[in-house]
């Protein structure tokens, strides 16, 4: 569907998430919040009469290199479209209320791009061969494709901004005065333009190889960074509430970071996964049945644990592992019903909430209690469960987030994991390949004998009430001297006592049990973005923004580009062209 939609279209939803770091700016959630201070909003539009102009002449540029003349009469409408822009700039500006600054201002990212886009219109792209004169029809082509390439995504982002801020205003809000500007950049007429750019982008790269499609990629990639690290260098002159790791000072704050792990630094359950290697290197039916009829039976006064590592066949333990998973599927949502018996709360009921999550703590604690005693975890090998947790699938993010946190020298952060998982090696396992050994892990941890698993596992977290007392235990036993603010990071039942805690709780994914369980007790899932923008205007109109836990309010996020670009901002690495 993607590869249908064009290469605009898909080069867009691929680099999506970098888009979320333009939005979570301190000058983008001032600006939703109403409150930027009109100096730094007129600072940077005035930028927008030398990014005009740039654009223009790579327009007129691309127009001379279009072999088309359909194609070049479309490029001439574009540079029409840009040339009015510019010369209703100023005329623009105050109808939207402002008067912009008389000095001509440099800005260093700005002129990056600038110059980045013409050197494109040029065919001075790296790693390409283009000729210094640019002759046959074919080259012609390849250039003008390359230009759109390098300007498509900026005229996407704005459209793409201005409309998420857009949804937080309500229609009849006359008192945001920045309500003009958003209007303008999510219009019709200014997505039909968006549009126009794409459409001519995907028309222009038909003919282009592979190796070409992917400097493209590079191009709009490249592009997009550079309009990131535009808005993310605004001055701004003004208290902030982004990004949360800045604007604390790491003198006075200590960050703790706690987090869940399945299927929330994953993309499956560790449990599958440990089923699944489990019936990977099993032996087959036949071998365990020649390996029971050649083995003696033991004596009577041996230690029946001599037998225990003997293993179910692969057949078996598949079958075995089938029917656990059933009856654990079946019986949760019986147990999540159970709880929502009562009447729903019209208010925030912790109490409530924490009394009902006890049903979930005996439940967990007898399915674990089956696995055990079923025998599947029998007999794995330590090496084998560190090599798939080195090869685990993260979400997309994950990894780079928390490189980040443990390689920044300013920050005094604590990163602790909190998980169901049986296996806290598979854990340590997965975030050591990206050199994360600083992780602090808290898990079960599967028992072995001479690095064979015994099947048994050392129980410390099944439950959301022991995740809670482990949360706990270990800000208790923190000796950090200072103000402390603590962030959870979670998806799904277990981790709701952790996020109402936490000062403050982000919930990542989907589960439809969380949001269930969590309305019904009260509890208000708000998507971070417009809890930022609400945050930042109680910073402006009373003088405090204060991040507390046992709020009833839970932050979601759909990525964990979200969840960087609040804590820690823009992340600015350019992408090489080779």
């Amino acid at each position: 569907m993607v590869e249908e939609e064009g290469t605009a279209r898909r080069l867009w939803i691929k680099f999506r998430n970098d888009s979320v770091f333009v939005l979570y700016t301190p000058f983008f959630v001032c600006l939703a919040s109403g409150h930027l201070h009109s100096q730094s909003f007129c600072r940077c539009v005035s930028q927008d009469v030398y990014f005009l102009k740039a654009f223009a002449q790579a327009y007129q540029m691309a127009e001379d290199c279009a072999d088309d003349d359909d194609d070049k009469s479309a490029i001439r409408d574009l540079r029409k479209r840009v040339v009015h822009r510019l010369k209703a700039h100023d005329t623009l500006v105050r109808e939207w209320g402002f008067e912009l600054p008389d000095e001509s201002i440099f800005d260093n990212a700005r002129v990056k791009y600038i110059e980045f886009l013409l050197a494109a219109a040029s065919g001075r792209v790296e790693g390409e061969t283009v000729p210094g004169k640019i002759a046959t029809p074919f080259e012609m082509t390849k250039v003008a494709s390359y230009t759109l390439g390098a300007m498509a995504p900026c005229m996407r982002l704005y459209s793409f901004i201005s409309r998420e801020i857009q949804a937080l205003i309500h229609p009849d809000d006359s008192s945001h005065i920045y309500k003009k500007w958003i209007e303008s950049y999510s219009s019709q007429t200014f997505e039909a333009f968006a549009l126009q750019i794409e459409d001519m982008l995907d028309k222009l790269s038909i003919s282009l190889t592979g190796e070409e499609l992917e400097v493209i990629e590079k191009l709009y990639h490249q592009a997009l960074k550079l309009e990131v690290d535009f808005f993310a260098t605004q001055p701004i002159s003004q208290q902030t509430i982004v990004p949360l790791a800045r604007v604390h000072d790491p003198a006075e704050h200590r960050l703790n970071i706690f987090c869940d792990f399945d299927l929330t630094c994953t993309a499956f359950d560790s449990a599958a996964v440990l089923a699944e290697i489990a019936i990977i290197t099993a032996p087959p039916k036949a071998i365990v049945a020649e390996i029971a009829i050649i083995t003696p039976p033991p004596k009577a006064d041996s230690d029946e644990s001599e037998t225990q590592l003997v293993r179910m066949s692969s057949a078996d333990l598949r079958s075995t592992w089938g029917a656990l998973s059933t009856q654990y599927t079946e019986e949760y949502e019986q147990c999540i019903e159970s709880m929502m018996d009562g009447t729903k709360a019209e208010n925030f009921d912790y109490e409530g909430l924490h009394k009902a999550l006890e049903q979930v703590a005996d439940f967990e604690k007898r399915a674990n209690t089956r696995v055990i005693n079923s025998g599947v975890l029998k007999g794995l090998n330590l090496d084998d469960l560190k090599r798939a947790g080195q090869s685990l699938i993260l979400q997309e993010g994950c990894r780079e987030f928390f490189q980040k946190v443990v390689n920044n020298d300013t920050l005094k952060t604590e990163v602790h994991v909190l998980s169901y998982c049986w296996c806290g090696d598979l854990i340590r396992s997965a975030f050591s390949s990206g050199d994360l050994d600083e992780l602090n892990v808290h898990s079960n941890e599967l028992s072995f004998e001479e690095s064979v698993s015994t099947g048994d596992i050392a129980m410390k977290i099944e439950s959301p009430l022991d995740k809670l007392q482990a949360y706990s235990d270990i800000l208790n036993d923190s000796n950090s001297e200072g103000k402390r603010l603590t962030v959870y990071i979670g998806g799904d039942v277990g981790d709701f006592l952790c996020l109402l805690q936490a000062d403050v709780g982000i919930v990542i994914g989907s589960s439809s049990s969380l949001r269930r369980l969590g309305e019904h007790f009260g509890v208000s899932f708000v998507p971070l973005f417009s809890g930022l923008v609400k945050k930042q205007r109680e910073l402006v109109e009373d003088g405090s923004c204060i991040w507390k836990g046992l709020s009833g309010i839970l932050y979601t996020v759909s990525s964990w580009a979200e969840i960087h670009a609040f804590l820690l901002g823009s992340d600015i690495e350019q992408v090489g062209l080779r």
